[in-house]
């Protein structure tokens, strides 16, 4: 039992405390200071005999997300109480009622968009996606929910330490699928960065930390770098009579990490590892010429990459982001970008949408970008029918990150995200004119509906009132909004189809003699391998299924029955199937153990990503085939831990080594006679691994290969992937899934 000095903790609240209320006095106006001290003392109060997984208090967590909903976020008085009451709800006696009563409307409606639903889901529904869809419900309303939101999120990932191995997997999947990309549509750079940063550190903690030492290694060589790099420029600014601050910072490991895969190169080939930020004092009025003048004064001294230059002050992105951005190239041969922007450009990058409303309120023409979006997401909300899931989907697909700028016949912009098609467009001009388009003009050339649209293009829309949506477009189609309404027209056609197929099922079922129920159909979408009961409906009722098909899932759901009744038993949640573990193998075992457990509960491993002893793995419940085993770096490992997170299990290699698992292994080098021979001879003769394929192609003396090959584990593997490097002629060695 750990020894807690009560003094010390309350001596450690207060202090925290104080802190918030000082970093707050800016925005506080006359009686908020007690408002404050009011919700903090029933915070206080209603979560008195509760710690974190770390022993701390409970308190500390609401008092630190207040306290980057002011620092972090530049959010005021009304944010700073929800945020200190947002826990209160959920874990307390207290109800909504209560929390209206004692601060008003808006705080209530705050703290109900942040509480989560309890209560049953349908079979198949996933809880984390129905508390985000009511999550969103609220931001049309109130965009702090949000942001508080995200503060919450963001003191749990610093947290997140003391938490078990498995719900780590779990948090920081559910933020990289949607709490990061959503900071970054919401303009907050700092924290979306730090995010992915703490979501790798705890998925890859080994790249992470490595990133992160390398990043430290070569400090001191950076920043001698940057003074004499902006030597130059200061010296021209200062001559100029420019008001401004240089800053040299690394970029964030992530977006480190994330060129390195992309790119597939080391650390030290990644060129532009830092970028230098010029951030200038200037009037509104003058802000675009002077920020054009300091490029000019950048491109005097340096030369830049024309492909390169990207004008976010002309063109703001969609989240209100504006800046100038340029690559140059240094003296001493290295790429570096340049930021340049002014105070209230920086303001609104690092805490975006709360700096967005602060200076519309100051400005008659405000950035629109972000109210469009919420206006977008609204419609959204309003139009959706589908399970949360495939909300979700449609959802995180509005949180795009490169834009297309694109002009009407008339030369209205429109803002798209890449990708567009002429379809899209058409959507985004009127619904009406989405559902009747048969073409486009793009620069005056006639082109389909699929066709791409590029920076610069100038669009007019060809319709025919004979042309009605079909199940196509969809796959055509990239912004939500089109996918909404196409979905919606496409729904209004199916709605009969839906009932007969309907009405068909139900007769056979009862000609079988079985329970027409929402059990029942689930398992007949999941046995037609269809994502919605009513697209089983859909295909029945159009005759794409043949209805006498039907007896034989009666056969198949037999043999599945008893199988499938132990697995349920067995694994309602995480915590019963840690029990079951323990009962079977004593108290010591709370997770399943690959190799051993074959006889103890049935797993398979899955094929997306093709794990290997050794890897980092957690264990899914499915639906219909048992335990998939996953690596925690599978490419759907993001999905699933998100969005169904009570199906996880803790699950870990054993030590044994007789069996073999299959890994592919991707090969770059020069061609030369005889490299083949050296490779295949390096994997059976001093390894003796057995190969299963080898594909080669040459092409102007560059040798490119994949081989598949069965292993026993991940340090097999790797031993035998740097004995390949050595073979003369290779450059590259890399593991594929």
């Amino acid at each position: 039992m750990i020894q807690v000095d009560i003094e010390e903790e309350r001596k450690e609240i207060l202090k925290r405390y104080r802190r918030l209320l000082r970093q707050a006095k800016p925005v506080l106006k006359a009686g908020d200071a007690k408002l404050i001290k009011r919700a903090f003392n029933v915070s206080l109060e209603a979560h008195k005999d509760m710690r974190r997984k770390s022993g701390e208090p409970y308190i500390y967590h609401p008092l630190e997300v207040a306290l980057v909903c002011v620092e972090e976020i530049g959010l005021g008085t009304t944010s700073i109480v929800a945020a200190l009451l947002h826990d209160v709800v959920e874990d307390t006696d207290w109800e909504l009622e209560d929390i209206e009563r004692e601060f008003g409307h808006k705080v209530m409606t705050i703290i109900d968009g942040l509480t989560k639903i309890s209560g049953v889901f349908d079979y198949g529904s996933s809880q984390q996606a129905e508390n985000f869809r009511k999550m969103l419900l609220t931001l049309s309303d109130d965009v702090r929910v949000i942001l508080i939101k995200l503060a919450d999120r963001l003191n749990n990932m610093r947290t997140l330490q003391s938490m078990p191995r498995h719900k780590q997997l779990k948090i920081s999947s559910e933020t990289m699928y949607l709490y990061a990309p959503l900071a970054h549509r919401l303009g907050l750079y700092a924290i979306k960065s730090e995010l992915e940063d703490l979501y790798l550190k705890y998925t890859d903690t080994e790249t992470y930390q490595d990133i992160v030492n390398k990043i430290q290694q070569s400090r001191s060589l950076r920043n001698r770098f940057i003074k004499k790099f902006i030597q130059p420029i200061d010296e021209e600014l200062n001559r100029q009579g420019f008001h401004y601050t240089i800053k040299g910072r690394p970029k964030s490991v992530y977006s480190i990490y994330s060129k390195m895969k992309k790119q597939g190169i080391p650390f030290d080939e990644v060129y532009d590892l830092f970028a230098v930020r010029i951030i200038l004092e200037s009037e509104l009025e003058s802000e675009k010429a002077d920020c054009w003048q300091v490029y000019s004064i950048v491109t005097d001294f340096y030369q830049p990459n024309p492909d390169r230059l990207r004008d976010w002050i002309s063109t703001p992105r969609s989240n209100g982001y504006e800046s100038l951005h340029t690559t140059v190239m240094s003296n001493t041969g290295q790429w570096v970008e340049v930021q340049i922007r002014t105070n209230r450009m920086d303001e609104i990058a690092e805490r975006g949408y709360a700096a967005h409303w602060k200076y519309k309120e100051r400005e008659s023409k405000a950035p629109s970008g972000l109210d469009d979006w919420i206006t977008q997401v609204r419609g959204l909300l309003e139009s959706n029918e589908a399970n949360a899931i495939e909300f979700m989907d449609d959802f995180r697909g509005n949180l795009f990150h490169e834009e297309v700028f694109v002009f009407t016949p008339k030369g209205d912009l429109k803002v798209l995200p890449h990708g567009a098609t002429a379809l899209d467009f058409a959507f985004e001009i009127h619904t009406e004119v989405g559902a009747k388009c048969i073409g486009a003009k793009v620069n005056q050339r006639l082109v389909p509906i699929s066709h791409q649209l590029k920076n610069g293009d100038q669009v007019e829309i060809l319709t025919s009132n004979k042309q009605k949506p079909n199940e196509d477009w969809l796959n055509v189609v990239v912004t939500s909004r089109a996918k909404a309404k196409i979905k919606d027209a496409l729904r209004e056609e199916k709605k009969s189809s839906i009932l007969d197929g309907k009405e068909i099922v139900r007769r056979k079922l009862k000609q079988m003699k079985m329970n027409f129920n929402s059990e029942t159909v689930e398992k007949l979408r999941a046995y037609y391998e269809l994502k919605t009961a009513n697209e089983f409906y859909y295909r029945v009722g159009k005759g794409i299924i043949d209805p006498t098909t039907i007896r034989s899932f009666k056969d198949f759901l037999e043999k599945q029955k008893e199988k499938q009744k132990a697995l349920q038993e067995r694994v309602k949640d995480e915590s019963t199937f840690t029990r079951e573990i323990k009962s079977i193998k004593g108290p010591e075992h709370d997770q399943l153990l690959i190799g051993e457990d074959m006889d103890v509960v049935d797993y398979i491993l899955a094929k997306c990503c093709n794990p290997i002893p050794g890897d980092d793995v957690f264990g899914f419940v499915t639906v219909n085939e048992g335990i998939k085993i996953h690596r925690t770096s599978c490419p759907n490992a993001v999905e699933l831990l998100s969005n169904h997170g009570n199906r996880v299990i803790k699950a870990r290699w054993t030590s044994q080594k007789e069996i073999a698992f299959l890994a592919g292994l991707h090969i770059i080098g020069t061609d030369r006679v005889g490299l083949i021979n050296d490779v295949t001879k390096v994997i059976s003769n001093e390894l003796k691994v057995n190969m299963r394929s080898i594909t080669v192609d040459s092409d102007a003396g560059i040798f490119e290969g994949t081989i598949k090959l069965y292993v026993h584990s991940t340090g097999h593997l790797d031993k035998l992937m740097e004995d390949l490097s050595k073979v003369e002629g290779i450059i590259k060695v890399s593991r594929f899934d």
